[in-house]
């Protein structure tokens, strides 16, 4: 059976469905369905040239590839190329055809260094090297039972500190914006990432149709949000933390780890059943958060990099 690779159509449903499909079944740690997908093939800001790509076998889709630039660092020219097979499929082309297709795109735009997450697996790094990547720093996947689990008994907020809901910033969501890239930019990573663009915040981040701002909390001082669990949500039984983090100014004080309690209380509470979440192995101070709410480790990733000549 031939394998071809195109670009993702936005308007096939059958392309949306079959990459969500894949993904989940290569990845099923991370949120991802056929309408988030459409909004960030719609949504995604201009300047990140953002391309997915599906490998296609008698009419399905057996694989998969995210590959935009990351418009947001502060070094110009990195590229971002995640590919999944689907586990059935695999050993027969599929992956291969969709890094060249991946890299042509990316250095036609003027990237020159691309990153890549590969799961922690002998077969998948070996694939990676293949191709002329090295690995780099690493991260987890890690999964809380929120059906069976037991979770942290809520904590009242200390003096001066009040727990609201992302909704509760509707009206005027900047105030989170800040938060989130005051954190972003604090991040562990191979490179910086600045939020700047407002406006290219709210169309990725607050209106996408995963995230969860009646889930998201968000510990306020002083009339200010100082920390914040970021919550995503599927359509089915599934919450993920997408970010946790605390102001400079405020760290120390767990009010993050207040947070995410609180967020994963109501997450309960709602009929979510699985919790998911990420960390980068350096990340010491969330791996111990997470770790006291008791989540585990079910996969890790490796980043690999490759500069391109």
């Amino acid at each position: 059976m031939t394998v071809t690779v195109r670009a993702l159509r936005s308007a096939a449903r059958a392309d949306l469905e079959g990459f969500a499909r894949v993904r989940h079944e290569a990845l099923p740690f991370i949120l991802l369905t056929p309408d988030s997908l459409a909004h960030d093939l719609t949504r995604m800001h201009p300047a990140a040239h953002y391309r997915p790509l599906v490998a296609v076998a008698d009419g399905e889709v057996i694989g998969t590839a995210q590959v935009h630039l990351h418009h947001e660092s502060s070094e110009p020219g990195q590229g971002n190329v995640n590919v999944y097979v689907h586990p059935e499929h695999t050993r027969r082309g599929a992956g291969t055809l969709l890094v060249r297709a991946a890299e042509e795109h990316l250095a036609a735009h003027g990237a020159t260094r691309l990153f890549a997450w590969v799961l922690d697996e002998p077969g998948n790094r070996a694939f990676a090297e293949r191709h002329a990547y090295r690995a780099s720093r690493a991260a987890h996947f890690l999964r809380l039972d929120l059906a069976n689990g037991t979770l942290p008994p809520l904590q009242d907020p200390p003096p001066g500190v009040e727990l609201r809901t992302g909704s509760d910033f509707a009206d005027d969501p900047r105030p989170l914006f800040a938060l989130d890239a005051e954190t972003t930019a604090d991040e562990p990573s191979d490179g910086e990432t600045e939020l700047t663009d407002y406006e290219a915040w709210l169309e990725e981040t607050w209106r996408h149709p995963l995230f969860s701002p009646e889930l998201t909390s968000v510990a306020v001082v002083a009339g200010r949000p100082a920390a914040f669990s970021a919550a995503r949500t599927d359509d089915g039984t599934r919450y993920g933390t997408v970010m946790t983090g605390t102001t400079r100014a405020h760290r120390g004080r767990g009010l993050a780890k207040l947070a995410k309690n609180d967020s994963l209380h109501r997450a309960r509470a709602a009929g979510y059943a699985e919790a998911f979440t990420g960390n980068d192995t350096g990340n010491e101070p969330m791996i111990a958060i997470n770790e006291w709410f008791g989540y585990e480790v079910c996969a890790t990733e490796v980043r690999y990099v490759r500069e391109l000549g």
